[in-house]
């Protein structure tokens, strides 16, 4: 997929602007015909009553208004030469009105009488509706919500490029990671790498090669990658030998040198990591950060004595995943093990962080850390001598990885319209000053002072440890780099003009709520560094209020696929079986909605969450009906990237 295709159209936000006036008229619409406000799920539960016909005068009456309001609107925005992809969104949202009330009365619209008023809407209880129209109406906005979804969603690729977080590239699916995300990539890779040095961990580098005879050794294993091998055949006009492939992942080609390495119990536990790049050529839908065929990462791998040890340490760099995201992202995640379907292929077990994205309704795979057992230091030979019985014993093993997929999800799960909302602890701007007031009576010498007082506010900031820039440009006004510094995400905005300096204070303007604040300058790298931590914790807690508002339990089939098609993410008893795993994802597609090249519509495991919601009851099935074995643990189900 070419950049052109991901690029969004200049009609996107005009068009996203239309559905949206179409969902809150759908809305209006059932308010009109229910006597209630349109919550999700309210049409199933209500009671059928004397069906109406459907030229019924309240949404009729309704109708017309709407569609005089919007004529009349269309007319102002002609009348002040308004631009035209505006003027055009406008009349879309009046033709569709047009197109309803044809719909609901069988009739064409045609304008009032001249001099008329608007008929008054009577109250919706005067008009009962029987409860198949409620459900055709609740139907309708579910569809008109979806398709604003989606159009938000594909707003994305254009938010990121003019954000300067990525720029497209001429080989497909491949993409150049900008400062502005690299920085955020280094600020993960700098918390990550000084965490497991403190654990006993190394950094190494292995070559980026891997020779076809060492794929071939662990056929189990590069199963899962063989479609996604990228392979080297020729030399200039030379043709190679024997191919080289390009590493997916790098256990074929570390583990014949800890065989080398690894002689005694004296050599472990032995724990390397590498920060390094991968490629998997993928063929499915390419999305930046998601889905690439180059990627950066981090593979953490270790050798140890016993099993025990080894077991201890998955959970120990699970657990800074966990950190990564909810300290750094701030993003909840939920901890779990995946299912004996889902885990890292050789592995005896894999240990999963995975976040939920409400925008879209998936969920998603943050990092993993795999116990590999004996399995590969079998294969390789990577054993040493008992120390009791002076037999040979084959080493235990982990492996474990993070990868740039997280600004991907943190970009997802943060931003909003305006662009990218970047938490405070990974921003390498926190706080961006921007001088306000310069106009054409204002003095030289007060531009200059106004100039010297920002760039002193900075220094005052970086010398707390608060990353602060200032943008002095000449050629932009004020409110153009309100709207830069907004795209881009930064946490705080200071306005600083003649009058502030004169009152001795500052603006600091929030990106998460755009909340204004007048603060005086005594003590501003700590009123600013409380505002900092503030604003990180707000973005926890309104990503944690929509994990915790959308991931429910569920017990019955029904109400796991209908939960489902309502963008949850759900616990549901399971029994483990690979067979039954495949029957749930398949039976619960159902007719999903969704966009070209989406991923799992039907529901995937995501985990078996460490912690469970609920203890399961003796007897108590799997969630799949077709099923008839005891479900072992509950286990969370979604569509999931």
């Amino acid at each position: 997929m070419d950049a052109d295709t991901l690029t969004v159209s200049e009609d996107v936000a005009a068009s996203s602007d239309v559905e949206v006036k179409a969902l809150l008229a759908l809305k209006t619409e059932y308010k009109a015909a229910t006597g209630k406000d349109w919550k999700p799920q309210a049409a199933t539960s209500a009671p059928p009553a004397t069906a109406a016909k459907s030229g019924g005068s309240g949404n009729e009456a309704d109708l017309n208004n709407q569609i005089v309001a919007q004529g009349n609107k269309v007319r102002d925005l002609k009348a002040q030469k308004a631009a035209k992809d505006k003027v055009t969104a406008e009349v879309q949202l009046l033709l569709k009105l047009k197109a309803d009330y044809k719909t609901a009365t069988g009739k064409d619209w045609t304008p009032p009488p001249a001099g008329s008023t608007p008929q008054k809407v009577e109250p919706p209880k005067a008009m009962p509706v029987s409860g198949t129209e409620a459900e055709n109406l609740k139907k309708k906005i579910d569809e008109q919500g979806e398709k604003v979804r989606q159009l938000k969603t594909a707003k994305a690729p254009e938010i990121i490029t003019k954000a300067e977080m990525i720029e497209y590239y001429d080989v497909s699916g491949c993409y150049i990671l900008r400062p502005w995300s690299y920085a955020i990539w280094e600020s993960i890779k700098e918390f990550f790498d000084r965490e497991i040095k403190k654990i006993g961990v190394e950094n190494t580098y292995f070559p980026m090669f891997v020779s076809h005879q060492a794929l071939e050794r662990e056929k189990t294993h590069i199963a899962d990658f063989a479609p996604e091998v990228a392979w080297v055949t020729r030399s200039g006009k030379s043709e190679l030998a024997e191919p080289i492939a390009i590493r997916p992942t790098s256990e074929t080609v570390m583990y014949p040198s800890y065989a080398k390495w690894i002689k005694s119990h004296r050599d472990l536990p032995l724990k390397l990591n590498q920060w390094c790049n991968v490629v998997r050529w993928e063929f499915k839908h390419p999305q930046p950060f998601l889905r690439t065929r180059e990627f950066l990462w981090q593979e953490g791998h270790t050798a140890f004595s016993t099993a025990q040890e080894a077991e201890e340490e998955v959970y120990v760099i699970l657990e800074l995943y966990a950190r990564v995201y909810e300290e750094l992202l701030a993003i909840p995640v939920v901890r779990g093990r995946k299912t004996e379907k889902e885990k890292f292929a050789g592995g005896d077990f894999t240990t999963t962080v995975e976040a939920y994205i409400s925008a879209s309704g998936r969920a998603i795979q943050g990092a993993t850390s795999h116990h590999l057992g004996q399995n590969f230091s079998k294969m390789f030979e990577i054993c040493i001598q008992d120390q009791e019985t002076l037999e040979k014993q084959y080493v235990y093993q982990n492996s474990w990885g993070l990868t740039t997929r997280t600004i991907g999800v943190m970009c997802m799960i943060h931003g909003d319209n305006k662009g990218l909302v970047l938490p405070p602890n990974v921003a390498s701007v926190q706080v961006i000053i921007v001088p306000c007031g310069i106009t054409a009576n204002l003095s030289k010498k007060d531009e200059q002072e106004l100039m010297d007082k920002c760039e002193a506010l900075k220094k005052e900031l970086l010398a707390v440890d608060i990353r602060a820039r200032t943008d002095l440009r000449d050629n932009y006004s004020p409110g153009w780099k309100f709207n830069h510094w907004e795209l881009k995400g930064v946490p705080i905005r200071v306005e600083l003009g003649p009058r502030d300096i004169k009152q001795n204070q500052l603006v600091a303007v929030r990106r998460d709520t755009a909340e204004k604040l007048t603060l005086k300058n005594q003590n501003i790298g700590q009123q600013l560094n409380d505002l900092l931590k503030n604003i990180q914790d707000s973005l926890f807690n309104k990503a944690k209020s929509d994990l915790d508002s959308y991931m429910i339990v569920s017990h019955e089939w029904g109400h796991f696929c209908d939960s489902l098609d309502n963008k949850k993410i759900i616990q549901a008893p399971f029994c483990g079986d690979e067979d039954c795993e495949d029957k749930i994802k398949k039976d619960s597609a159902r007719d999903a909605v969704v966009e070209e090249g989406a991923p799992s519509m039907g529901a995937k495991s995501l985990c078996i969450p460490f912690k469970q919601p609920e203890t399961l009851k003796p007897g108590t099935k799997c969630i799949n009906p077709a099923c008839k074995r005891d479900a072992k643990f509950f286990t969370l189900f979604g569509r999931s990237y």
